[in-house]
C-alpha cells in the first residue's frame, strides 16, 4: 500500500476540521453550555453525540472491532460518497469496479467528477482478478467490490478478496451489505492484515432497519480519523442512534430471522424454478434471487399491474431477461408465485 498521505487528496490532508466541545468530552456533563441550544425545553433540544460512541461500542463488541475503527454514515451512500471525497481528486483520479454491481458507486463517481472504470464479471459471475488489475493505472485510487454482489447475489471467495487487497497499492472497498445472509465469511475478520481495506456494512438489510438510513464503514484508525474530519459534525441524529441501540439489543432475534429468510430463499428458489416462465434461478448469498425469465419486460409490467413490485435488471450487463426478486413474507412470496403462474398460463 502507498503511504496514506499519498492516497488522500491534498486539500483533505490540509483540512482544519470543524470541532465542537462534544468531540472533546465524553460522558454526561453537569451543565451543557457549549452549543447555544435551547436549554429550557427538554426532549430534542440537545445535539447528538457527533461520534456515536455508544452505538459504536455495542456494534464493535459484536463485530470484534475497536470503536475508533468504525464510521457511521447516513446510509451506506454516505460511506461511499465520503470515500470519493477523501481519496479521489476530481477530474484526475479514477476508480475500478466490477460490472454488474450496485449502482451508487458509479453515481457517486459522476457526482464527484471521478472516472469510473467497469470490469465485467465472467459469465458465471465470478471475479476476473487479472482483468480487474488490467484496468488499474497510476491514478486509480479505489477498487470497489460488492460481496455478496448486487444484483447477481453471489459472494466472492475470501481468498480472491484477500488477493485484491494484498496486490493493490490503493484503497480496496468491500461492500458487505448482504453479508449476514452468506456463509462466505466477512473481510472484517482480516481487517488488521490490510491497512488499505475498507469494509462497508449496513443496518438496512439483515438488521431490518432500512428506514434508519444507517451505514457502517470499518477501516484502520487512520482512515476512520480522516472520515470523521470530513463528515458533517452531527451526521447521525439522536433518534437514529437510539433506535440503532435498540436494534443491536435484538441480535438474537435478528439471527433467527436471518436463518428463516435463508430457508425461505431456498424454498422460493425451488418454487420459481418450477414455473413455465422461468429459465433459471441463480444461486444467491443474499436476501434476493436473480431470476432469468422468458420475457423480463412483459413479466415485470404484468406483475406491476397486479401490485407485485420486483426489480427489472434486464438492461444490466450479464443480466439479460432477469428480474431481481427480494425474499418477502410467506404471503408476499405466495402472491408472487400465484401471479407468475397466472402469467405463464
Amino acid at each position: 500500500m502507498k503511504p496514506l498521505n499519498q492516497l488522500i487528496r491534498p486539500n483533505i490532508l490540509n483540512l482544519e476540521p470543524y470541532t465542537c466541545a462534544r468531540n472533546e468530552y465524553t460522558g454526561e456533563a453537569r451543565a451543557w453550555l457549549d452549543a447555544n441550544e435551547n436549554s429550557r425545553i427538554d426532549g430534542f433540544n440537545r445535539y447528538p453525540d457527533p461520534l456515536q460512541i455508544e452505538v459504536k461500542t455495542k456494534l464493535g463488541a459484536m463485530r470484534g472491532v475497536d470503536v475508533d475503527r468504525i464510521f457511521l454514515g447516513v446510509g451506506s451512500d454516505e460511506c461511499v460518497d465520503i470515500t470519493y471525497r477523501v481519496f479521489c481528486r476530481p477530474g484526475m483520479d479514477n476508480v475500478v469496479a466490477i460490472e454488474p454491481t450496485y449502482g451508487m458507486y458509479s453515481v457517486c463517481a459522476a457526482i464527484n467528477d471521478v472516472e469510473y472504470r467497469n470490469v465485467r464479471l465472467r459469465d458465471d459471475f465470478s471475479l476476473d482478478v487479472e482483468a480487474l488489475f488490467g484496468a488499474v493505472d497510476g491514478n486509480t485510487k479505489v477498487i470497489w467490490i460488492c460481496s455478496p454482489n448486487n444484483p447477481t447475489g453471489n459472494a466472492f471467495p475470501m481468498d480472491v478478496l484477500r488477493e485484491v487487497a494484498s496486490r493493490f497499492d490503493g484503497i480496496v472497498v468491500v461492500d458487505e451489505a448482504y453479508v449476514d445472509f452468506s456463509d462466505a465469511g466477512s473481510m472484517v475478520d482480516v481487517l488488521d492484515e490490510y491497512p488499505n481495506l475498507i469494509v462497508m456494512q449496513t443496518f438496512s438489510k439483515a438488521w431490518a432497519s432500512a428506514a434508519l438510513r444507517l451505514g457502517i464503514a470499518f477501516a484502520s484508525r487512520e482512515i476512520i480519523s480522516v472520515f470523521n474530519n470530513v463528515k458533517y459534525p452531527y451526521n447521525i441524529n439522536i433518534l437514529t442512534q437510539r433506535q440503532a441501540l435498540s436494534v443491536l439489543e435484538s441480535a438474537d432475534v435478528i439471527r433467527k430471522v436471518v436463518e428463516e429468510l435463508v430457508a425461505a430463499r431456498g424454498k422460493l428458489g425451488e418454487r420459481l424454478s418450477a414455473l413455465e416462465c422461468v429459465r433459471r434461478v441463480h444461486p444467491s448469498d443474499a436476501n434476493f434471487l436473480l431470476v432469468e425469465v422468458t420475457d423480463a419486460g412483459a413479466l415485470y409490467e404484468f406483475l406491476k399491474s397486479c401490485g407485485v413490485i420486483v426489480r427489472n435488471r434486464s438492461r444490466v450487463a450479464l443480466c439479460g431477461n432477469c428480474l431481481r426478486i427480494t425474499v418477502g413474507t410467506d404471503e408476499e412470496n405466495d402472491l408472487l408465485i400465484e401471479k407468475m403462474t397466472e402469467y405463464g398460463n
